[in-house]
C-alpha cells in the first residue's frame, strides 16, 4: 500500500469514525453526559438488523429502515426513564448508569445471540472497488459511508440552526432552567437529543457490521474509536467531529503502513498528543491570565 493509498483509506476510515461518534457528540453537547454505552447501543443496532434480515429475508439496507425508527423510540425512552433520574443525581451518576448499561447489553447480546462472529452483508456495494492506479484503489463502500456520514452530520447541522427543535436543542444545552421558565419543556428537548443520538449509532452500527464482523464484545472497543475522534475534533462541535475521525482514521491506515501492529497504536498516539497539546495551552493561558490580573 502506497503512503497516498493510505492516506485515502484513512479519510475513508474517518468517515466511519465520525459516523459512529455524531450520537456521542450530540449528547454531550445537549445534555453534558459521556454515553458510555454509546458503542454497545451500535452494536444493538446491528444485531437487531442482523434478526430483521434472517427473519424478514430483505436486504441490509431495507433492513435498517425498521431499525432506526426503533432506535429512535428507544433513545427517547431511555432518556425519560434512565438517564433522566440519573441527572438529577449528579454529573458522575450518568457515567456510572451508561457504564452499567454497556455491561448488561454485552452480557445479554451474549445471553440471546451466543458469543458467535457474525456479519452483515453489504451488497455488490461491498465488494466494488474503483482502481485509480496499479497502487491506488478505492472501496465504494467506504466512499458510501463517508458520504453518508456528510450528509448526517450537514443535516443535523442545518436542524440545530435553522429549525425550532434546533434552536430548542441549542438553548436547553446553554441554559436548562432558563428555558423552562420560558416555556420549553427540557425533559422533552433531552429526549429528542437522546433519540437522534442513538439512532445515529444504531446507523454507524449497520454499516461497522456490513464492513466488518462483529459480536457481543464488540461494542467498547468501537466506543474507544468514537470517544478519540470527538476528542480530537473537540467535544460538542458536529463538524469537528468529522475532523476528529478523518485524523484518527488517516492516523491508524498510516501507521499501518510502517507496521501493521501500529494500526491501533497510532490513532492512540494522536489522541493522546491532542490531550497533551491542549492541556498545555490551557497551563499557558492560566498564566498569562493570571499576569494580566496581577
Amino acid at each position: 500500500m502506497s503512503w497516498v493509498n493510505a492516506v485515502i483509506h484513512g479519510i475513508l476510515l474517518g468517515g466511519f469514525y465520525a459516523l459512529l461518534a455524531t450520537g456521542l457528540s450530540l449528547m454531550f453537547g445537549v445534555m453534558r453526559i459521556i454515553n458510555l454505552a454509546h458503542g454497545s447501543l451500535a452494536l444493538v443496532g446491528a444485531y437487531m438488523t442482523f434478526l430483521v434480515v434472517e427473519h424478514v429475508h430483505v436486504s441490509t439496507y431495507l433492513g435498517l429502515l425498521p431499525v432506526l425508527a426503533g432506535a429512535l423510540v428507544v433513545g427517547y425512552l431511555l432518556q425519560r426513564t434512565m438517564l433522566e433520574r440519573s441527572l438529577r443525581a449528579g454529573e458522575l451518576v450518568p457515567l456510572l448508569t451508561t457504564f452499567g448499561l454497556l455491561i448488561a447489553i454485552a452480557n445479554l447480546l451474549q445471553y440471546f445471540f451466543s458469543p458467535d462472529v457474525r456479519g452483515l452483508s453489504a451488497g455488490g456495494i461491498g465488494t466494488a472497488n474503483w482502481r485509480v492506479s496499479g497502487s491506488l484503489t478505492i472501496p465504494w463502500f467506504d466512499v458510501l459511508v463517508l458520504g453518508i456520514a456528510i450528509v448526517v452530520l450537514g443535516g443535523l447541522q442545518l436542524l440545530l440552526r435553522y429549525t425550532q427543535l434546533g434552536r430548542e436543542l441549542r438553548a436547553t444545552a446553554a441554559d436548562p432552567d432558563t428555558v423552562e421558565l420560558l416555556g420549553v419543556n427540557a425533559r422533552a428537548v433531552y429526549g429528542r437529543a437522546a433519540a437522534i443520538a442513538v439512532a445515529t449509532a444504531a446507523l454507524a452500527g449497520v454499516f461497522y457490521a456490513m464492513r466488518s464482523n462483529f459480536d457481543p464484545s464488540t461494542g467498547p472497543t468501537q466506543l474507544i474509536y468514537a470517544f478519540e475522534a470527538v476528542v480530537i475534533g473537540g467535544i460538542g462541535s458536529l463538524w469537528g467531529t468529522l475532523v476528529g475521525g478523518i485524523v484518527l482514521g488517516v492516523a491508524q491506515t498510516v501507521g499501518a503502513r510502517i507496521d501493521v501492529q501500529y494500526f491501533a497504536l497510532a490513532g492512540h498516539l494522536v489522541f493522546l498528543a491532542v490531550l497533551t497539546f491542549r492541556a498545555i495551552r490551557q497551563s499557558v493561558g492560566l498564566r498569562v491570565l493570571r499576569r494580566v490580573e496581577a
